[in-house]
């Protein structure tokens, strides 16, 4: 594996090994087996959009497998004042073993692996979110002991952590049901992709979609850089929300995941989270996990 840049890139069978890495490596660290694996590796880490977990499980992974990681803002780079972004990936792979962003624009993201020589791993853009949504199907393995078959619902903004949920569970043999308002679906190629590929459906009607369904997940009304909208999408948004209703209308053991930080009383509720918070907080440790198993694949 070159890069991470979007989940479409990826195959099946690149997710399983993915995942199949990335739970040999959890049992590794709880068990005190060191893997250094990456020696000797430098990951340059560029946040054009700031992260607690983004930061920390990449950081910490990188320490974890021997290498190291070097914390770049925008502040820190020419990027930030205007240099080419193709001018960045080549002199940053004289550099570097590999480079995660987290940033604005998908085609940034593209460029640096267009330009680069090293890969690339995409940390977030407003287009997707492959390394949340990879931890999140570890989760879900990790407690209902498979994939293919299940119903994955989705309730809110149809935004990036949408559009890589909508993939990533497709690829895996899940159906998918999003929920949310008129004027904020998912990406619309996704959507047509999903339609062809699987199981899929994309209504305003929240109970419809999350009848039946073995997981239900949720995300904040506004995003980061869309905090001008807050009270805007509050007003929007009102009723998509997992709750005691919701639950009722899904499989009895269907588990809640949500990719933080959570708006208690807003896109759920605080009885919901603090319920179903095992599997939220193991799905927050995973992306440690599942990030390193994507450093091994791109880097080592």
């Amino acid at each position: 594996m070159n890069h991470l840049l979007k989940l479409m890139d990826l195959t099946e069978k690149d997710i399983i090994d993915i995942l199949n890495t990335a739970d040999q490596l959890k049992y590794e660290k709880k068990n005190g087996i060191t893997h250094h694996i990456l020696k000797g590796k430098t990951l340059g880490m560029i946040f054009e959009k700031s992260s607690t977990r983004t930061r920390v499980s990449f950081e910490v992974g990188m320490y974890d497998l021997g290498g190291t990681a070097l914390f770049l803002s925008a502040r820190d780079l020419q990027i930030g004042r205007g240099e080419p972004v193709q001018d960045t990936a080549r002199v940053l792979s004289r550099y570097l073993d590999g480079i995660m962003i987290r940033t604005f624009d998908q085609e940034e993201v593209e460029s640096l692996a267009k330009y680069g020589t090293i890969p690339i791993i995409n940390g977030l853009t407003d287009y997707c979110h492959p390394c949340q949504v990879l931890a999140d199907l570890m989760t879900i393995r990790e407690h209902k002991g498979g994939l293919k078959g299940l119903k994955m619902c989705y309730i809110g903004d149809g935004n990036n952590m949408t559009n890589s949920i909508i993939v990533g569970c497709i690829k895996m043999g899940m159906s998918v049901s999003v929920a949310c308002p008129d004027g904020y679906t998912p990406d619309a190629d996704i959507m047509k992709w999903a339609s062809e590929n699987g199981t899929f459906e994309c209504t305003t009607d929240v109970l419809k979609a999350a009848k039946d369904a073995d997981v239900l997940y949720t995300d904040v009304w506004a995003s980061m850089g869309q905090e001008g909208e807050a009270e805007e999408r509050k007003k929007i948004f009102k009723g998509y929300q997992i709750n005691s209703d919701v639950m009722a209308v899904a499989h009895d053991d269907a588990m809640v995941l949500h990719c933080l930080p959570a708006h208690r009383g807003e896109e759920i509720t605080d009885e919901v989270l603090e319920a179903h918070a095992d599997e939220i907080f193991d799905e927050a440790e995973n992306r440690l996990h599942a990030q390193k198993a994507v450093l091994v694949k791109c880097l080592a």
